[in-house]
């Protein structure tokens, strides 16, 4: 069985090797077939218009080699490409990681690409003036033009045509490598579109003017009505090509960048762009992906942060930088803390005791983010929660009675728990405590002191739940009718008696 799946995926990589050969050589064979076609539709307008020795380019027997070299070369520019992607294609295809080496060839094949199309425009060249010994002098220069104008037609178009097959595996190949591809900047792209698209056929044009109306090579008489006709219509479809070319070289790339933000907006902060080149393109997609890896360690610290501080300390101090200097708020503070928890760590394994904290403190954290308060602390086996900071909530002591009571419910359900509940409200400092370089969030006042207080008081109660009077004054009446009051009891480290109260039900 897993010789028949290893054969199978062999095959499947085969199929996908073989469709993107066909592709690439396919886009190269284009460009070169229109690019030579382009260029003998020129030259053909020019016949008639090249006197004495020139005019051996326009024989029959130069037409006929011309179209033969231009078959040839077209074969054999998708031959010799689809030989030049092979080695990428066999890792690519696979999915596995190219060494140093694989990484460098992919690397370079627009490059490769480039130079083959020039190769093979000056072997036919160079054929092209060897069939006509009797005018090499004559044939070279026109010929040499011809190569420049129709090599550099080539290579941009193959550019344009093959991108798409390459750039995935180039951008595979460029992952997490120095020596990306080397691709001109914006404006460098702009320039050479300019030069190639209306510069020189612009001045092709003005020179058979200025050549007809001087006399010089193209006879005063002579016609020419029909060559600037076709050079214009070759520089328009050459400035088309060429204008796609950079056009799409640019926006693929850009429109790549707006699709991820897009992604990032929408809170998948793991997307990402391949960067496949050097250029103020390769830097915008470096750049975007190094902006996500900041907001993913960002989100990530801010998520460790917030399991420590609560989430609203921490989207408060990310909101507002790292000082959350502080300020007074009116809050609700309820102190909880374990009955027995030493003797419960002597008679029973550490595991189990584990265990026990656990269920009490996700009670505990459960219920307080139920009404919106946060976890200030864990003390040991206490714990203290504040309502109504950072953050201002309505009703902040109703909130911290009403969660009270609910865990008073909760916890008693729970084996081997036993504890004490102190509620208290008031005036409290809420802010970081500490040195710039390590800040706690905390709450400090008398509500705190208090509340502690009367946790340990609860311990010893009946109901295990015990609030202030200053937390009931602060409540709305529906929470007050379930308190019932207790008396008075002088808490340690006060002089005056705190009036207390009990709730009458749990919910």
């Amino acid at each position: 069985m897993a010789g028949a799946g290893t054969s199978t995926d062999a095959q499947a990589h085969r199929r996908v090797a073989a469709k993107l050969s066909v592709q690439y050589a396919r886009g190269l064979a284009l460009a070169h077939f229109v690019s030579v076609t382009e260029l003998l539709v020129a030259v053909l307008a020019l016949s008639g218009h090249a006197p004495g020795a020139t005019h051996v380019h326009f024989t029959e027997k130069n037409t006929i080699t011309a179209v033969v070299l231009a078959v040839l070369g077209t074969i054999a520019v998708a031959l010799a490409g689809v030989v030049s992607l092979a080695p990428s294609l066999r890792w690519f295809v696979s999915g596995r990681e190219p060494d140093s080496n694989e990484r460098r060839t992919a690397c370079k094949l627009s490059r490769r690409q480039s130079a083959i199309i020039a190769a093979t425009w000056v072997v036919g060249a160079a054929i092209f003036v060897l069939v006509n010994p009797q005018a090499i002098v004559t044939s070279a220069v026109p010929t040499g033009l011809a190569v420049f104008f129709g090599a550099s037609a080539t290579v941009a178009t193959a550019l344009l045509l093959t991108q798409r097959t390459i750039r995935p595996i180039v951008a595979a190949a460029a992952r997490d490598a120095e020596d990306l591809v080397r691709y001109p900047g914006v404006l460098a792209r702009l320039i050479n579109m300019w030069l190639l698209c209306s510069a020189i056929p612009t001045m092709a044009i003005a020179a058979l003017i200025l050549m007809r109306a001087n006399g010089w090579i193209i006879p005063r008489t002579a016609a020419i009505d029909i060559p600037i006709l076709v050079l214009s219509l070759v520089a328009v479809l050459v400035g088309l090509r060429g204008m796609v070319l950079v056009s799409r070289s640019i926006s693929d790339p850009v429109h790549e960048v707006v699709a991820a933000m897009a992604e990032v907006e929408q809170g998948r902060i793991d997307s990402s762009v391949h960067v496949y080149e050097r250029s103020e393109i390769g830097r915008l997609q470096s750049g975007f992906n190094r902006m996500v890896s900041g907001l993913k360690e960002r989100d990530h610290l801010r998520d460790l942060f917030g399991r420590y501080v609560g989430d609203d300390v921490a989207r408060r101090a990310v909101e507002e930088g790292a000082s959350l200097s502080g300020d007074v708020r009116d809050a609700g503070i309820l102190f909880i803390d374990l009955v027995g928890s030493t003797e419960l760590a002597a008679h029973h394994p550490p595991e189990e005791v584990a265990g026990v904290l656990n269920d009490f403190f996700r009670s505990v954290v459960a219920a307080v983010d139920q009404r919106h308060g946060l976890i200030n602390k864990f003390q040991g086996d206490a714990a203290l929660a504040v309502f109504g900071a950072p953050l201002a909530i309505a009703g902040a002591a109703s909130a911290a009675l009403a969660t009270a009571r609910a865990l008073g419910g909760q916890l008693r359900r729970l084996p081997l728990v036993d504890f004490g509940i102190g509620v208290s409200a008031g005036p409290v400092f809420a802010g970081n405590i500490g040195a710039e370089n390590r800040y706690e969030y905390t709450v400090i006042g008398d509500a705190v002191n208090e509340a502690a207080r009367l946790a340990d008081l609860a311990k010893t109660s009946d109901r295990r739940i015990l609030c202030s009077d200053a937390a009931l004054a602060r409540a709305d009446a529906a929470e007050r009718r379930h308190w019932a009051s207790c008396g008075s009891i002088v808490v340690r480290g006060r002089s005056q008696a705190t009036h207390i109260a009990a709730p009458t039900d749990n919910e």
